[in-house]
């Protein structure tokens, strides 16, 4: 099965997601502002290809099925992820001016990369399977921080963002999909499928890194 077999490869990345200072201090609502306002800024960008792809993908592929959970997808994140966000940019002030002048980090550049990568060269399954570790990790974190909570009532509505029903069930149907088109593929098909999964998974393990350290190209400064 590939939902299986892709959790099992991304084991170290997945876990430590969780125990990242990031995600730790978030919880307990000790996180900087500031390292919280670039993730916001970081993600931002990340957000609007990761929807792009979804219509990218809808468009390629002939699968109804899928076509029509990419539109679905698509939907939820400019009614929700994209939404939230906006509210959270206005609480931080963070301006149209800001977002522009704050360079796209290497981490979020990379990552939005390895996606279109995916469009490009591999196949409709390599495309899907490297979009479900997004998802299916913050609903993981959201419904494993939900219980106690975050005493920051901003880190708290993020945190509420990602332990929604709505959510959980996009991530079943991916997870269907996938497994089903992972048996009707060949090795190495197969293989694609999971190495884009773990690249993904290492790349939004890398994000929190990244927005926890404020990380630039190297030779240029945060001051």
């Amino acid at each position: 099965m590939f939902t299986t077999q892709a959790r099992a490869l991304s084991i170290p990345y997945w876990e430590g997601s969780f125990e990242h200072p990031f995600i730790k201090e978030l919880a307990s609502g000790k996180l900087a502002h500031e390292k919280f306002r670039y993730y916001l800024i970081q993600d931002r960008y990340y957000l609007e290809h990761f929807s792009k792809i979804h219509f990218m993908l809808a468009e390629k592929t002939s699968d109804k099925q899928i076509k029509e959970l990419m539109l679905s997808a698509a939907k939820h994140l400019e009614e929700g992820e994209l939404a939230i966000r906006q509210q959270f940019f206005e609480e931080l002030a963070i301006t149209p001016r800001e977002i522009e002048e704050t360079v796209i980090a290497p981490t979020a550049y990379h990552y939005v990369s390895h996606m279109y990568r995916q469009l490009l060269t591999g196949t409709v399954q390599s495309v899907l399977a490297g979009l479900l570790p997004c998802p299916w990790l913050y609903q993981d974190i959201g419904e494993k921080l939900i219980e106690a909570g975050s005493p920051n009532g901003l880190y708290q509505r993020w945190i509420e963002t990602y332990s929604n029903d709505e959510g959980a069930e996009e991530i079943v149907k991916q997870c269907t999909i996938l497994n089903q088109l992972y048996e009707t593929s060949n090795e190495v098909e197969q293989a694609d499928m999971l190495e884009a999964f773990l690249i993904s998974a290492k790349m939004e393990y890398a994000f929190w890194d990244m927005s926890y350290n404020l990380e630039v190209w190297r030779g240029m400064s945060n001051d």
